[in-house]
């Protein structure tokens, strides 16, 4: 019995995504900046699908730009908005993904940007009165905060930090990567600059995603060489990949609360299960509180003798999962988000995360193998 949970690293994709793919793979092949019918076709496909997205945020599709994914989109809003519109100084945490902490260190270091790293607690949670303090400069400032954090599930207040930076007139990028699919989004109603998306995270095909940039922003392209994603984006646009985001974004608000209900009772079962067998487990960060990002649970394991072939025991059992964040993995540093809330690192943490494909079922299997470990010793 193979266990997959590793949901935040990437989610299986779901068949109907795969079904509505299909038939762009093998009929509409078409160049969408060909002005053959071919590439017509090619770019209506494109441009529904836009429109589409945008439908479940309460946006207007010219606010929407096809990338590869989250970490391209991250990168072209810090990179440009320190180019483009004359960003001085980037307040960010120190549990962000590497994709906006790195990016902004070389911005710092490269461009001669001011970097300020907000306060957060134990719990991964941002220091709101910190916040403001670093927000009362005369510079110009951006504010990137992600929603929810990959590894400890920790959430950010959106519409309050919109809110804040509104006040002191900065500009505001979260990287919801791990949210979008997840939760519901009124970009109307939120004071967001920037958002972004990988359709991966919701059960839909890698290497697609998307920028949300609020409609009185202008950036430059960061990819130039062609006109496409109007003269946003440079390449061809990857449409079987686009029709995939779309599908998956479809099936996962469509279904949104049936959904939550689901995984957050698996997340709840397990949460339960391990305080019953294994004493002394802790849960680092916010995952074990009912308000954190219901596909996430970081769990601190009693140290044993096998700690640090720990994952390798889950592994062979056929169960996967992490250590930490994914997009880290081959390094031998440990994760700067455990250690950014003071998790000990002298124990094994492994991070549990959940998509709607598993069951409790599942769990009992995970228990299971993981009270062995500890009955051997």
């Amino acid at each position: 019995m193979n266990i997959y949970l590793d949901n935040a690293a990437t989610t299986p994709i779901d068949p109907q995504v795969v079904e509505a793919m299909i038939p762009v793979l093998k009929e509409n092949f078409g160049n969408p900046s060909s002005i053959h019918s071919d590439g017509r076709i090619a770019r209506s496909i494109i441009e529904k699908s836009r429109k589409k997205v945008a439908s479940f945020f309460n946006a207007s599709p010219s606010e929407f730009f096809f990338t590869s994914g989250g970490t391209e989109a991250d990168n072209m809003i810090l990179r440009c908005s320190v180019e483009d519109l004359g960003v001085k100084h980037i307040i960010t945490s120190p549990l962000e993904h590497h994709a906006v902490l790195h990016t902004a260190e070389e911005l710092r270091d490269q461009a001669g940007i001011r970097l300020s790293i907000v306060k957060v607690c134990n719990k991964g949670k941002i220091d709101l009165e910190h916040l403001k303090e670093l927000l009362q400069t005369e510079e110009k400032t951006l504010v990137s905060l992600m929603h929810a954090n990959n590894e400890i599930a920790t959430k950010l207040p959106l519409k309050e930090v919109g809110e804040i930076c509104k006040e002191y007139k900065a500009l505001f990028h979260s990287d919801t990567v791990q949210t979008m699919g997840h939760y519901a989004f009124d970009f109307e109603e939120l004071n967001l600059h920037f958002a972004t998306c990988a359709a991966h995270k919701f059960h839909g095909p890698k290497g697609i995603g998307f920028l949300y940039m609020k409609s009185n922003i202008h950036l430059k392209p960061m990819i130039t060489g062609g006109a496409q994603e109007r003269n946003m984006r440079a390449g061809t646009e990857n449409i079987y990949g686009i029709v995939g985001l779309t599908k998956a974004l479809e099936l996962a608000y469509d279904n949104l609360e049936e959904h939550q209900k689901q995984i957050q009772s698996v997340k709840s079962y397990m949460i339960d299960r391990l305080k019953k067998e294994i004493p002394d487990v802790q849960f680092n960060g916010d995952s074990e509180s009912g308000d954190s990002l219901y596909t996430v649970l970081n769990v601190c394991f009693p140290s044993s003798e096998v700690d640090e072939m720990f994952l390798y025991h889950l592994d062979i059992e056929g169960i996967s999962v992490s250590g930490g964040s994914a997009c880290s993995s081959g390094t031998n540093i440990g994760s700067h988000v455990l250690r950014g809330v003071n998790s000990p690192m002298d124990r094994p943490s492994v991070r549990f995360s959940f998509g709607k494909f598993n069951s409790k079922v599942e769990v009992d299997r995970c228990i299971e193998v993981l009270t062995n470990i500890y009955n051997k010793q």
